[in-house]
């Protein structure tokens, strides 16, 4: 017999909204098949689907979601025909399924990545449309690292259907923070504010317990809480992933977060019909709400350290740093001592490439806290977005933080060689803005203390202005200045003037690379990305010997030094082939002009 529904918003009122668990691992587990998309059981076992739509109801579920996550025209390769067929083979199974138990029915929709912002909202409206025609009221976009088309996606669908019902969940780690470096407060703040939102919450990565830690580091919100955690932690066996977190563990734990005011609760990866079970009878039993906020670790007050570099720079006292890359052995003991050396020179700090040009080399990060340890010297590590996730980056920065370095450049970092790839994969996760809003929320909320980032300004590009609009995108990500490519042409003396003008409160470092023969200025012009060496400066190290080489090297650079001190506010030499001697009368020269000599 079929129950009459009231509408969503009253139920969540007076009761909370009892979701389903995970579909897909369900599902997987009942007919064990894995390695194939869920969604296309809709049409090719849509039996089955029925059953476990019906399997969760007679649990207790409210609500159920469509098998339709990952069921988008980039994860089945443009084909629009089987995408259509499938979203409304799921949204009539969902249906047919729910009409007995009066349950509601939510067209579920997985994250849509890998496009540019106006392609997703796209993708999104599409799949929304899909789902209004075919009667859908509830829809729910889960496990999203970001909010990218979310907002304009349910406005799309308020404008066609004024009573629709708008859920979003993002997926985040424990810390609080998404694969996609954003935060938590900031995801929920935004979705909140657009007016277009019904609901938020998370869901996936996190079990319960996480989940209660997500709520404490998101406070307060106004719209209606949803969670819809793992059945804990998954363990791999024989390629198989199985979760084995207890359902009357979860269920309690669920529903005490209800009990503190959560509104809406449901499983993800691993939840089964017994874990939904044992939440509705865990909610019936109406136990003790979970610890309360008192019951939290309070967060150790960071002092900030200052930073002699940094001061120097805004004073525009025009400090020198000096570019030295690790070693690529385990000996530091060479590096150290060129350090000591340019320490001697005078340079305010040394800044530590992170693996140039895709080479393992020793850790910037380690580096870094060994010449601030046993030199007292500022060291500016490099940090790139390449072969790290946020976990393995959040902790490199909380040890920088424990240090005492608080200035670094974040870059994307070079891909790895096409020839090495096959044994050696790159792995971007996020560009550098990405990484510098990432890091500049882990000093707002407290986690570090707060760093001054800076970005890499390419000027000897023939394309200019997008560089500078890529600039002025990393400052609004938190970066404070930039370290440019080094300056060997009329060009880059030309895009430093231009940098300058067009990038108010940015911090500029001049990159000056003292070239050191005729072969190394045609391979850094032929072989180097970002780096342009004009021919009349190739031509001159023509036929000369490696001592007349460096001097016409000194020379040149303290020209380059002289020309485009009026557009910057600190200078930037990279060292070449670790020559730190060269690089010290480079410094020394620098000096003696400014000081008058």
């Amino acid at each position: 017999m079929t129950q009459e529904r009231i509408d969503i918003r009253e139920h969540i009122r007076k009761e909370p909204l009892v979701f389903d668990g995970g579909m897909g691992t369900y599902y997987a587990q009942r007919t064990h098949t894995r390695g194939k998309g869920v969604e296309l059981a809709n049409i090719e076992t849509p039996l089955v689907v029925e059953e476990i739509h019906t399997e969760y109801l007679r649990a207790g579920a409210h609500a159920i979601k469509t098998n339709t996550f990952a069921a988008n025209r980039i994860v089945y390769q443009g084909d629009t025909p089987l995408v259509e067929g499938i979203l409304r083979t799921g949204w009539t199974l969902a249906a047919r399924a729910a009409e007995p138990f009066g349950a509601y029915v939510f067209a579920d929709i997985g994250p849509v990545t890998g496009l540019p912002p106006a392609d997703i909202v796209e993708e999104y409206r599409f799949l929304s449309d899909i789902f209004l025609a075919a009667g859908a009221r509830h829809f729910i976009f889960e496990t999203n690292s970001s909010a990218e088309g979310l907002v304009e996606t349910a406005a799309h669908i308020k404008q066609i259907c004024p009573e629709a019902f708008v859920l979003t969940s993002f997926s985040a780690f424990p810390g609080g923070y998404t694969r996609d470096g954003f935060f938590i407060e900031e995801l929920v703040r935004v979705v909140t504010e657009s007016g277009y939102i019904d609901a938020v919450g998370f869901n996936c990565v996190s079990g319960v317990q996480s989940m209660k830690e997500l709520v404490h580091l998101l406070g307060a919100c106004s719209l209606p809480l949803s969670l819809m955690p793992n059945a804990g932690h998954p363990i791999v066996i024989d390629g198989r992933t199985f979760y084995e977190s207890a359902p009357k563990y979860f269920g309690e734990g669920l529903a005490a977060l209800v009990r503190d005011g959560v509104s809406i609760v449901g499983g993800c990866c691993g939840t089964t019909p017994e874990h939904i079970r044992a939440l509705c009878a865990a909610l019936a039993d109406r136990g003790h709400a979970s610890e309360d906020a008192g019951a939290w670790q309070t967060r150790t007050e960071l002092v900030p350290s200052r930073s002699p570099f940094f001061d120097a720079l805004k004073a525009g006292e025009m400090p020198i740093a000096v570019e030295l890359d690790p070693p690529d052995t385990g000996n530091a003991d060479k590096f150290m001592a060129g350090a000591r050396e340019l320490q001697a020179a005078g340079v305010s700090a040394i800044t530590i490439a992170d693996n140039p040009i895709a080479r393992a080399r020793m850790d910037a990060a380690m580096l870094a806290g060994r010449v601030h340890r046993s030199l007292g010297l500022e060291p500016i590590p490099h940090m790139t977005c390449r072969d790290r996730n946020l976990n393995a980056i959040k902790s490199i920065l909380l040890g920088l933080s424990a240090e005492g370095v608080h200035n670094m450049i974040a870059i994307t970092g070079d891909p790895i060689p096409t020839a090495e790839r096959d044994e050696v994969k790159s792995v971007y996760q996020f560009n550098s803005r990405k990484l510098s809003a990432f890091i500049t929320n882990l000093g707002e909320r407290g986690d570090v203390v707060p760093f001054h980032i800076f970005g890499a300004l390419n000027v000897n590009s023939q394309h200019f202005p997008s560089q500078l609009g890529l600039a002025k995108k990393k400052m609004e990500a938190g970066m404070t200045g930039f370290f440019t490519q080094p300056v060997l042409s009329a060009r880059a003396k030309e895009n430093m003037r231009t940098a300058r003008d067009t990038l108010p409160g940015a911090l500029i470092l001049g990159g000056i690379m003292p070239v050191v023969s005729e072969r190394n200025a045609r391979f850094m012009e032929s072989e180097i990305s970002g780096i342009h060496v004009e021919e009349r400066i190739i031509n001159a190290y023509h036929g000369l010997d490696r001592a007349e080489a460096e001097e016409l090297a000194v020379k040149l650079s303290l020209e380059i030094a002289k020309d485009i001190e009026p557009y910057i506010d600190g200078y930037y030499i990279i060292t070449p082939f670790a020559r730190t001697a060269l690089v010290a009368r480079i410094v020394a020269g620098i000096k003696a002009r400014r000081s008058g000599q």
